[in-house]
């Protein structure tokens, strides 16, 4: 054993240095547990001087109450030595000369010798690591709890807001057919502005409510076996009277096939019909037109295609790149002619991914844009 204890203390210089020069503790000991070797860290980490260290038993760096403990692990390291970490999932801890203790980390490493195996300790004080998980956990619980307080909130509003809103349209409706009695021109008049600015707003609310929803994940889709082209007839139903308001041709290009898919029904309406609200927004005059396509995906799956071309005013190049950000504005000045907050084509994104699909676009400024939205065909 004399000869280990020179071995591992008379070390050549590269390999004291190599050992001086680590980051860690380093404490080498014998298979009875009576450390042979430590570094210039271990004097620092324990508070010990070398020569109290060299000779001792390495129980000593071990709380009292875990000591006998210890021993039982330490021979059965022996039995069984191999690099390993020391107590996996354990809290371990260290002992300073001064009583004081402290949470550490120890990788365990055997060195063959001709005497037995020599068990190098590298030791870290995980103090800094155990108190940045202590704050982690705190700060993940805050936000836990802000999460559910946002949750609560927008299930709130979504009533709150919503609700007077719809008693605003649904009487301004009444009124404007007339119900009640008649009207003069001007609260006819009066009135379609009060009924436009809150459909208006109910659509910026909803928009907020389901951009909330996405990003916190806690949107619900619910996936069925249905046709595409049952959807779109839906949507036509729904725009075709506000593009002929506006004095548009919608045009539908439909081929006889109905084209199955896997999907949300909701999602896959909403973002048809926000793309077909889109293209009529910003259209003049001209037409807007629905096709439907069979297609390949970018992984080369068979897919569909819905394409919503218009005539309108398109996009300038140096725009398109923040087309599908949110809250962004084409044109963000105060007196742009359209009006939204710039979250339908993020939203219509956003959900295009959860049904495994994808919008993309082309658009020539002044001539007219074509946005498609590409999804698995069933």
């Amino acid at each position: 054993m004399l000869h280990d204890l020179l071995a591992v203390n008379e070390l050549s210089s590269t390999v004291g240095v190599l050992l001086e020069s680590l980051p860690d503790a380093m404490i080498i000991s014998d298979a009875g547990g009576r450390i042979v070797f430590v570094n210039g860290q271990a004097e620092r980490l324990f508070g010990y001087s070398r020569e109290e260290l060299l000779s001792g038993a390495v129980e000593m760096l071990v709380p009292e109450r875990m000591r006998s403990g210890h021993v039982g692990n330490r021979e059965g390291y022996v039995n069984d030595p191999r690099v390993r970490p020391m107590g996996a999932g354990l809290e371990l801890h260290g002992r300073r000369k001064n009583g004081t203790e402290f949470p550490i980390e120890i990788s365990l490493s055997p060195i063959p010798s001709e005497n037995g195996t020599l068990v190098a300790s590298a030791i870290r004080d995980a103090t800094q690591r155990k108190r940045f998980e202590h704050a982690l956990r705190e700060k993940n619980l805050e936000l836990e709890h802000a999460s559910m307080a946002k949750d609560r909130f927008l299930a709130s509003m979504s009533h709150e807001l919503r609700t007077p809103l719809n008693a605003i349209i649904g009487f301004t409706g009444t009124l404007l057919m007339k119900l009640p009695g008649p009207l003069t021109t001007d609260q006819e008049n009066q009135l379609r502005i009060v009924q436009s600015s809150a459909k208006h707003l109910l659509s910026l609310i909803n928009d907020i409510l389901d951009l909330a929803k996405i990003e916190s994940g806690k949107v619900e889709l619910h996936f069925e076996d249905l046709f595409v082209r049952d959807v779109i007839e839906d949507v036509i139903k729904a725009m075709r009277p506000v593009a002929e308001e506006k004095g548009l041709a919608l045009v539908v290009e439909l081929p006889d096939e109905r084209f199955p898919v896997h999907a949300d029904r909701r999602a896959l309406h909403q973002i048809l019909l926000n793309l077909t609200s889109n293209a009529i927004k910003y259209t003049e005059t001209g037409t807007v037109t629905f096709a439907l396509s069979n297609a390949f995906d970018q992984r080369g799956r068979p897919a569909i295609d819905v394409s919503v071309t218009d005539t309108g005013i398109g996009l300038k190049e140096e725009d398109q790149d923040k087309l599908f950000s949110a809250f962004e504005q084409v044109d963000p000045s105060n007196t742009r002619r359209f009006e939204g907050a710039g979250l339908g084509l993020y939203l219509s994104q956003k959900l295009a991914k959860l049904l495994d699909g994808n919008i993309h676009f082309t658009s020539s400024y002044g001539v007219g844009s074509t946005f498609t939205f590409t999804m698995p065909k069933v």
